[in-house]
C-alpha cells in the first residue's frame, strides 16, 4: 500500500485559481489552494490539513499579516468517506452565500469548486477548496514561537444586558440555522421573561435596548448598516441582521454565549 505521504502533494506554482481546473486525480480528491500555494490530498491519505495565518504551523497559509485570524484557523479532514472542514480559530469562516461556520463548528465540504472566506472585520481572506466529483454522502450543513504575533480581535464593547438580549435575538444564528433570522420582539420578550421573570421584559423593552447598541456601535466603531437613513426601503430585519453579522464577525457573540439562555 502506498505512503500517506505518496497520496499528499503540492499543487505547481501558478496554477491559477482551483475554480478553472486542477490535475488529473482520484475521485474525491482534496484540492485546497491559499496566498502560500496548494496542496492535493488524496481521499484515503489519512492526512490532516491545517490552515491559518502562520504559515511555519499550517499547511496552507490564509490571512497572512491580519493578526485577526488565527494562526490555526481551521482543518479539513477525511470523515466517513466525507471531507469536513473544523473551525478551530476564532473568526467565522463563510461559504458562498451566507452561511457562517463559527469558532469550534464544522460543516462537510460539497463535491467541487468552493470559495471559502475567512471573515475579518476589515476584509474577508480566501481559501480556494476543491474536490473532485464522489458519489454525494449526507451530513450536517497552538504554541506561539518567537517570530508570531499575538492574535488580536476586534471585540465591540456591550453592557451585561445588552449582550443577553442580543444573544436572545441572534440565537439562530448562534445555532447555526439554515438561513437564520433575528428574532421577532415579541419572541425576545417572552424567552427572557421566562428566564428572568422578575425583570419585567416586554417587545418595547427589548427593541429599545438593541437600538441603543446600534446607533452606539454605527457612532463610535462606524459600524456600517446600522441606523435606517443607511439601508434602501423597505428596512424589514435589514438592520437587526447587519448587527448580528457584525457581532458574530468581531466575535462579540459566540455560540458559547447561548448559556445566558440557560442552554
Amino acid at each position: 500500500m502506498a505512503s500517506s505521504a505518496s497520496r499528499v502533494s503540492l499543487l505547481p506554482k501558478h496554477i491559477g485559481s482551483l475554480s478553472h481546473t486542477v490535475p488529473p486525480a482520484l475521485s474525491g480528491t482534496l484540492f485546497v489552494l491559499g496566498s502560500n500555494g496548494g496542496m492535493s490530498v488524496a481521499p484515503d491519505a489519512g492526512f490532516t490539513l491545517l490552515f491559518g495565518r502562520n504559515e511555519p504551523d499550517v499547511h496552507i497559509c490564509v490571512g497572512a499579516g491580519d493578526t485577526r485570524v488565527s494562526r490555526r484557523q481551521g482543518l479539513i479532514t477525511r470523515e466517513s468517506s466525507r471531507w469536513m472542514l473544523h473551525n478551530t480559530g476564532r473568526l467565522p469562516i463563510r461559504f458562498p452565500g451566507s452561511q457562517l461556520v463559527l469558532g469550534g463548528d464544522q460543516a462537510q465540504l460539497p463535491a467541487g469548486y468552493t470559495p471559502l472566506f475567512v471573515v475579518s472585520s476589515r476584509q474577508e481572506h480566501l481559501l480556494e477548496v476543491r474536490i473532485t466529483a464522489s458519489p454525494p454522502s449526507p451530513g450536517p450543513g497552538a504554541g506561539q514561537g518567537p517570530h508570531e504575533e499575538e492574535t488580536h480581535g476586534e471585540v465591540r464593547q456591550l453592557s451585561l444586558q445588552e449582550k443577553l438580549v442580543l444573544v436572545c435575538l441572534a440565537q439562530r444564528y448562534l445555532r447555526l440555522d439554515p438561513q437564520p433570522q433575528p428574532l421577532t420582539w415579541a419572541q425576545v420578550a417572552f424567552e427572557l421573561g421566562e428566564l428572568r421573570p422578575a425583570e419585567r421584559w416586554s417587545p418595547k423593552r427589548a427593541a429599545h435596548i438593541v437600538a441603543g447598541a446600534r446607533k452606539r456601535l454605527s457612532k463610535q466603531d462606524g459600524v456600517p448598516g446600522l441606523l435606517e437613513e443607511e439601508v434602501p426601503q423597505p428596512v424589514g430585519n435589514a438592520l437587526n441582521h447587519n448587527l448580528i453579522t457584525d457581532l458574530l464577525v468581531t466575535t462579540t457573540i459566540v455560540k458559547s454565549d447561548l448559556r445566558l439562555l440557560g442552554e
